[in-house]
């Protein structure tokens, strides 16, 4: 790993202003940049950042300094530690502890380390059966990359690092990193195939989405698999088809995959024919929205209908908006959902609480004079523990519809 840059970092010494300081305290990993009281000299990406109590001048965090970002320190650390390579070979293995007994299950695709969640802020580490890819969302992380690297590939025991960089990062003094970059090993092809349950994937760790594929729904497709039997499935917001995979294998006579982008329609199509299955897959590329209306007008029902948008609410200001297209959804799903059919809402906006999102659909199935039975309510996967409060993102419902 000779193309590993090798940064020299600074220790800083901080204070933060009370609440901050009680925050970080209660575990919260970040520190915002006006919640900062005192600090004794300018600081550099990925520089330790020393916090000292208010009160009795003792260490009782340390975190990483990141000039770039609003968020100027991100904890990795709730009490006094060096951070060297024997600090990350702990956590590393820490977080394969808890996805051990995920990997009994025939799968070998799993997120090894959830940035913040794992103590590792803007970092995430997934892991495609021999294939490590690595996203970095902060400078932060170019001066530790040489410990952490061999350490992901130990524990993980995959034979290829890809590192993938965000678009911010992109376009940032990199050190010679890019973006799709292969930093250890042989990548034969960047269309890598793994399995979650059994049921065979492929992900494009070099071009797809985020690291290649989204594994934080594995529970629910697999859920939506065992209730496919003889089944006619609605998959909206389908990408490379999750729901739509798991529901062909699961016996489903037919699925309807729908999407915006007709690329990863095609992507869903090649995945439905990695499993055996007799059911009849289509795909529709168009807006949910549209589609989802065109549907009802042609008087089209479906036993299971899966809805699993992208994030709404990217940012604050986005929230009502958000509340507005969940009740759309709802309201248009429900619409194509046969008697005792299921209706499978999702939500992946982490500014969007979980209650407030069940409230806003089981008030929409309602206003659609359907009454409903909760079968069900999912949350985070192992492999996505939750640390701390903006780390929770994912809700699903399943309704079973009169």
């Amino acid at each position: 790993m000779n193309i590993i840059p090798k940064i020299k970092t600074q220790r800083l010494a901080i204070k933060l202003k009370a609440k901050a300081e009680k925050f970080v305290k209660q575990g919260h990993p970040w520190v915002f940049e006006d919640s900062i009281a005192k600090q004794n000299r300018e600081g550099n990406p990925g520089d330790i950042a020393i916090l000292f109590d208010q009160r009795t001048d003792k260490v009782f965090a340390i975190g990483l300094y990141d000039p770039d970002s609003p968020i100027r320190i991100k904890v990795i650390s709730s009490q006094p530690v060096t951070v060297d390579f024997d600090f990350y070979v702990k956590k590393i293995k820490n977080a394969y502890r808890i996805r051990k007994t995920l990997l009994a299950t025939e799968t070998d695709s799993y997120r090894l380390i959830f940035g913040e969640n794992d103590g590792f802020p803007g970092l995430i580490a997934d892991v495609y059966a021999s294939v490590l890819v690595v996203k970095l969302y902060s400078t932060i992380w170019y001066p530790y990359l040489d410990m952490i690297f061999p350490q992901l590939l130990e524990v993980s025991g995959c034979q290829t690092l890809v590192l993938r960089l965000s678009r911010n990062l992109q376009k940032t003094e990199s050190y010679r990193l890019s973006d799709g970059q292969v930093i250890h090993g042989v990548l034969d092809n960047e269309v890598v195939f793994f399995k979650e349950h059994g049921i065979r994937f492929s992900a494009n760790v070099i071009h797809g989405h985020k690291t290649g594929y989204f594994l934080d729904h594995r529970h629910n497709r697999k859920r939506v698999g065992e209730l496919s039997n003889g089944k006619t499935v609605l998959d909206v917001f389908s990408y490379a088809g999750g729901f739509s995979v798991h529901a062909l294998a699961g016996g489903a006579t037919e699925v309807i995959s729908l999407d915006i982008s007709a690329q990863a329609l095609a992507v869903a199509v090649e995945n439905g024919k990695l499993n055996p299955h007799n059911g009849v897959h289509t795909t529709m590329a168009v807006d949910a929205f549209i589609g989802l209306q065109k549907l009802i007008d042609s008087n089209k029902y479906f036993d299971i209908v899966v809805i699993d948008p992208p994030s709404f609410a990217k940012n604050t200001k986005e929230i009502e908006t958000a509340k507005r297209s969940y009740a759309r959804l709802a309201t248009l799903g429900t619409q194509l959902v046969t008697k005792k059919g299921i209706l499978i809402l999702a939500s992946c906006s982490s500014r969007i609480h979980a209650q407030s999102f069940f409230d806003i659909s089981e008030r929409n199935i309602r206003n659609t004079n359907r009454n409903f039975k909760v079968l069900e309510k999912t949350f985070h996967d192992s492999d996505h523990p939750i640390g701390f409060p903006e780390g929770a993102y994912l809700k699903c419902g399943y309704y079973r519809l009169d």
